[in-house]
């Protein structure tokens, strides 16, 4: 039967799959003594910058209840959800009615103890002047004394009164204690509040500058701070912060962490810490959620292809070429973050060193190979396709 190209084909590159990928590379070491070629790539070192992300919550500097100090009828409602406002703004209006009334009488009880206040002074002179002359005893100069002390007492307290009267009218008017944002506002106008309610009127947030809530766990942690110090001294070697927001983008402003838990917390195993954010534009709200994003910056490290190292208890290994062709299996100390595709080695290997990056699962120590650059590699795959391709069985397998 006379095999068409079309039937030689599928055959040929399965042929060419099992070959290419079984075997590590062509000139397999067989019986004939060949020795099989492997793709080997040369170290050199490099600086990189690696990006650690940890879930953030987003909090205003200060996120301040407002709760009324009288009780009352809302009357006014001056703001509404989401409005910004300035230290002092006025917020809601409590009815005034009550207060004003109020007050009124606190100032006619202020005018009374005054006039008391006088007559008692007047009759306490007129009795020091006759008991001078001893027309009235001792004792009636100490009564009218008494009485003068008594209605400056009472003046006293009126004033007080009166003082507390302009305080609960001034507090019908309820104002923000910073600038800020307006978050839910529960109640409307005729709700009645008093300072005892147990939601608040509303919250109004500082948001001039962020807080960004994150954890990580104590590995994280030590690699951070592994040349300890004092917290201030930590917190100053810490680099600067990023902040991802919720929809993948990054916040144009830079932050610094400004405090670390000192506690571990043992039911999670992680550490609180608390990054600062300016935030000039309102971009930020409080109660959203985003990323810090951490630089962890690495000098003098070589990177090698996660596929060119072995594991063997939690240890990773890669196959050094050696000046006679021959294989040294060599343990690596790695950085603890990786992208999936590369390590980045920072013991175990030197600049200008050749490593074996294709098929080590198949390798052994001390066993000889042809090496070969990547290049030639994909040169003779590509050259294999090709001949797979046109049917050319034998070259294909050369």
């Amino acid at each position: 039967m006379k095999l068409t190209k079309n039937f030689i084909q599928p055959i040929a590159g399965a042929m060419l799959c099992i070959f290419l990928f079984s075997c590590g590379g062509k000139n397999a070491q067989n019986g004939s003594g060949m020795v099989r070629e492997y793709a080997v790539m040369t170290l050199q070192p490099d600086s990189m910058e690696w990006y650690s992300n940890y879930p953030a919550a987003i909090k205003g500097k200060r996120d301040i209840e407002i709760r009324p100090n009288v009780s009352g009828f809302i009357t006014d409602l001056r703001v509404d959800e989401g409005s910004v406002v300035r230290k002092g703004q006025v917020l809601f209006v409590i009815d005034t009615v009550p207060y004003k009334a109020a007050l009124k009488v606190a100032e006619t009880n202020v005018e009374v103890a005054k006039a008391s206040t006088e007559t008692a002074r007047l009759t306490a002179e007129n009795k020091r002047e006759l008991q001078r002359r001893d027309i009235i005893s001792e004792y009636d100069l100490q009564m009218a004394e008494n009485q003068l002390a008594q209605t400056k007492a009472q003046l006293a307290q009126a004033n007080a009164q009166l003082v507390n009267a302009k305080n609960n009218l001034s507090y019908t008017s309820v104002t923000s204690p910073s600038d800020g944002v307006v978050g839910s506002i529960p109640y409307r106008v005729g709700s009645l509040v008093s300072p005892s309610v147990a939601s608040p009127l509303t919250t109004v947030a500082d948001i001039s500058e962020m807080y960004a809530y994150f954890s990580m766990t104590e590995r994280q942690l030590l690699s951070q701070i592994r040349e300890g110090g004092s917290t201030k001294e930590i917190l100053e070697k810490m680099p600067d912060v990023q902040l991802q927001l919720i929809d993948g983008t990054m916040y144009a402003d830079s932050g610094r962490v400004e405090t670390i838990s000192g506690v571990i917390d043992q039911t999670t195993g992680s550490v609180t810490m608390r990054a600062l954010f300016p935030n000039k534009h309102n971009v930020l709200r409080s109660g959203s959620t985003g990323n810090v994003v951490f630089p962890n910056p690495l000098h003098d490290v070589i990177m090698i292809p996660q596929s060119a190292t072995t594991e063997i208890q939690d240890k990773q290994f890669v196959f050094v070429l050696q000046p006679d062709n021959t294989l040294k299996n060599t343990e690596v100390k790695v950085f603890s973050l990786d992208d999936g595709k590369y390590y980045y080695v920072t013991e175990g290997l030197k600049a200008g060193e050749k490593i074996v990056i294709e098929g080590v699962q198949n390798l052994k120590d001390g066993q000889s190979i042809t090496p070969i650059t990547p290049a030639e590699k994909e040169a003779e795959y590509q050259k294999a396709l090709k001949d797979q391709k046109e049917g050319n069985i034998q070259t294909a397998f050369q």
